[in-house]
């Protein structure tokens, strides 16, 4: 059953066939293969979506679309920008900026692209710098939407290894914040280098009136992250609050979503959703395949054999996380792969928050690496550009981030001090 389920999806994915549909036919084949029955399918795609946490993705979704039409994201890009965008190379570093504040919010990565994505990459054009440097540079800061909680994949590590979602949030906050802060340094001195953005603090705001503008969506990450680490809802329950808050400030505050534009957000969001919870819904049955047929076993001890330290685990399984998210959808990577490498990395003594964080960094890279990169393809589409024309200036941001990666893998403290303070053992 198994070399059927594998030899199928590899197949599938070498024909190009959508990731979903590789991993639910190579699933349906081996039940086929087995003699098993056929409702076994059903049962286990119903069990793997049917998890209350997994109802913050359609919201945290619903979310980031109405603060995108809202005015939310425009008002946080100015107040950004009055920060950091006096600088040469203020403008790239107001990017990487906003995503970081919008990603408080969004939990999607591919929502921060959209929504920071179709203000700053024409601001970025006309301030002259290439098109293909400005859909990189897009592409690469939306990637802490899931790194910056509360985010997505953190929610499907946390119900796939059975980890507190809560504490994998506040984990978060250290690698986001070391991601985002070297990017910034980086575009800053790229840009010195290169002697672009000279003028990229031309119409800026004060500080003060920017922030007075933002003041409502500047809020917003304050209370669903207040909300959650103050006890009083849930991340789940914050998704829900999230949609009311942006609903409530886009259409009686701001006054920029007007009743007709709501059937084309809740379509956009539900296109999104559907997409995602039908790769867990398939997901979730290959992983129950491969469980029962013993795979994570026989992976967790021929690893235990192989790597017989750590960091030499660690070291493999980053090898292995970053082919495979250059390949694998995020989400159905994770659903896939923690059940499977979780409890051996919890033999080695690994925390599995931290484990989780260095899951959840490995695999955004995957989406702004080739060839199914779905930050690319979004920034690509805002840019109205082709993909190959931006992989020479993504392999900088790419070894950026692959430098923090590996100081979140060996520094667990940056993942773990802040969880241990909050969630005191």
């Amino acid at each position: 059953m198994t070399a059927v389920m594998i030899s199928t999806m590899v197949l599938c994915f070498a024909l190009t066939v959508s990731v979903a549909v590789s991993i639910g036919l190579a699933s349906v084949l081996g039940i086929h293969a087995a003699n098993a029955n056929m409702l076994i399918s059903v049962k286990e795609m119903f069990s793997a979506i049917n998890k209350f946490p997994l109802a913050a993705i359609p919201f945290f979704i619903l979310a980031g679309n109405l603060m995108e039409t809202g005015g939310i994201s425009r008002r946080l890009v100015e107040f950004a920008k009055s920060i950091v965008g006096g600088v040469q190379g203020g403008l790239p570093m107001t990017c990487v900026l906003t995503c970081m504040i919008f990603a408080a919010v969004s939990g999607s990565s591919v929502a921060t692209t959209f929504a920071i994505g179709a203000i700053l990459i024409p601001a970025l054009i006309k301030h002259g710098y290439p098109t293909a440097y400005a859909a990189a540079l897009q592409a690469t800061s939306a990637e802490l939407g899931v790194i910056i909680p509360p985010s997505i994949p953190m929610i499907l590590y946390g119900v796939s290894a059975e980890v507190s979602i809560g504490e994998l949030f506040i984990a978060g906050f250290g690698p986001g914040l070391l991601i985002g802060l070297a990017l910034m340094l980086f575009v800053h001195l790229y840009c010195r280098w290169k002697g672009w953005g000279k003028h990229d603090g031309d119409g800026r705001l004060s500080f003060g009136k920017a922030t007075l503008q933002a003041g409502w969506a500047l809020l917003m990450p304050v209370i669903i992250l207040g909300g959650i680490y103050g006890g009083i809802f849930t991340p789940t329950e914050a998704s829900a609050v999230a949609v009311f808050y942006a609903l409530v400030v886009g259409i009686v505050i701001y006054r920029e979503i007007k009743l007709q534009d709501l059937y084309a957000i809740l379509r956009k969001s539900v296109l999104s959703s559907a997409v995602i919870m039908f790769i867990i819904a398939n997901a979730g049955l290959f992983a129950f395949l491969i469980t029962r047929a013993g795979v994570p076993d026989a992976i967790g001890h021929w690893l235990q054999a192989v790597l017989q330290s750590p960091a030499l685990f660690l070291l493999g399984v980053n090898a292995a996380l970053f082919v495979i998210g250059m390949f694998i959808e995020t989400s159905a990577a994770i659903i896939v792969l923690a059940p499977i490498l979780a409890p051996v990395a919890v033999h080695f003594g690994i925390d599995p928050v931290h484990f989780g964080l260095i899951m959840v960094v490995n695999l955004a890279l995957g989406m702004i690496t080739p060839p199914f990169g779905v930050n690319l393809f979004a920034a690509c589409t805002v840019a109205k550009i082709s993909l190959d024309r931006i992989v020479t200036h993504l392999i900088p941001f790419v070894l950026v981030i692959l430098a923090c990666l590996m100081v979140v893998t060996y520094v667990p403290q940056l993942s773990l001090a802040l969880r241990d303070l909050v969630y005191a053992r």
